[in-house]
């Protein structure tokens, strides 16, 4: 077969840049170089587009940021005529106009196969409001939650702090409701610790989502497939802090430990398996997803969120639990891209 050219797309405009890049270096570095020809698509955080030769000169370089370079998007004539070259997209790019939707419909209006969920999928992945809205209406077990505004908070402090007194209590985590890898979440033990939390989260988006601390273990099982979807293997995260939080999950040196596969029965792994399933269709995802969840005493599994660009070097939680589950990395990657063009050729019968 011949070698196709795949775009991978990286950096973005939010708060995880830098976290999109390590993804993206590691993905490039494991493409099948018999299969892809690789062109990386820079986008800095300002949102210009850089061509492939200044990303491949900034990633030589060992940029772990883009930060000023680039062209403004509807401008950036090289970036988007190598995009158009390409038979595929692979985007990386985490969090806002990345992995809410936004991207995903631009290439849908360029008639772009690309990997994972699409417009719908990503939107409902990226807003943990409608998310848990969705899935609390499909009879999904979530933790109680409620969602404030940044406006309501500011016009009416203490009711906004009464609401969580009463629907929620504390210990709870307010964070961002669009956002990813624990930025700008604060776990609240007190009504004293609201207005750094909400803070912090509003830092981020004008929505907050306050949701109950669950006590439990904390289990993931990564999803592949379109009509036909699969579950990995379980995998329990042990935090080496608090709660996972961003450095938990990126720092160097951090001491978190990946089980895999998780230490649990075989009841609670064929539920978790289940549900990831479940919330994967319910949402509409296509492609790839990672599905986060709690396992309470008894076996309680109470479900988190869908993942639907998670972190992707060679050690992150998604293929490693495709590797125990006997899919290595290289083969994932093709095959999630095989996806791409199954669901691409699917649409273009209708």
């Amino acid at each position: 077969m011949a070698r196709q050219r795949v775009a991978v797309l990286l950096g973005g405009r939010s708060g995880e840049h830098e976290v999109s890049v390590v993804s993206a270096r590691s993905v490039m570095a494991a493409l099948d170089p018999e299969r892809w020809e690789v062109v990386p698509i820079g986008i800095a955080k300002s949102g210009a587009w850089l061509s492939p030769g200044e990303t491949r000169a900034e990633l030589e370089a060992g940029a772990r940021a883009f930060e000023g370079s680039g062209t403004p998007v509807l401008r950036a004539n090289e970036a988007l005529e190598a995009l158009d070259s390409c038979a595929v997209a692979f985007p990386l790019i985490h969090g806002t106009n990345g992995e809410d939707g936004t991207l995903q419909g631009f290439l849908e209006i360029a008639g772009k196969p690309y990997a994972g969920a699409g417009v719908a999928a990503s939107a409902i992945g990226m807003d943990k409001a409608l998310m848990k809205a969705l899935f609390r209406e499909a009879g999904i077990p979530v933790a109680r939650y409620s969602v404030i505004r940044s406006w309501e908070y500011t016009l009416a402090q203490n009711d906004s702090m009464g609401l969580i007194d009463t629907a929620i209590g504390y210990p709870c985590f307010v964070k961002p409701a669009n956002g990813g890898s624990s930025v700008g979440i604060t776990k609240a033990r007190s009504r004293e610790d609201l207005p750094g939390a909400f803070a912090a989260a509003f830092a981020y988006d004008d929505k907050a989502v306050v949701e109950q601390a669950v006590i439990g273990r904390e289990v993931e099982c990564s999803v592949l497939g379109n009509e036909h979807p699969e579950a990995s293997v379980a995998g329990e995260i042990v935090p080496d802090r608090e709660f996972y939080d961003y450095d938990s999950k990126y720092a160097s040196g951090s001491a978190t430990e990946l089980r895999i596969p998780a230490p649990i029965t075989e009841s609670a792994a064929k539920d978790i398996r289940d549900l990831a399933l479940r919330m994967y269709r319910v949402m509409g995802c296509e492609g790839y997803a990672r599905v986060d969840f709690f396992l309470t005493s008894g076996d309680r599994v109470v479900a988190n969120e869908v993942n639907t660009i998670p972190g992707f070097t060679s050690i992150s939680m998604y293929p490693k639990l495709w590797e125990a589950s006997g899919l290595s990395y290289t083969p994932l990657l093709t095959r999630i891209l095989e996806l791409a063009f199954e669901r691409h050729e699917r649409r273009a019968r209708r």
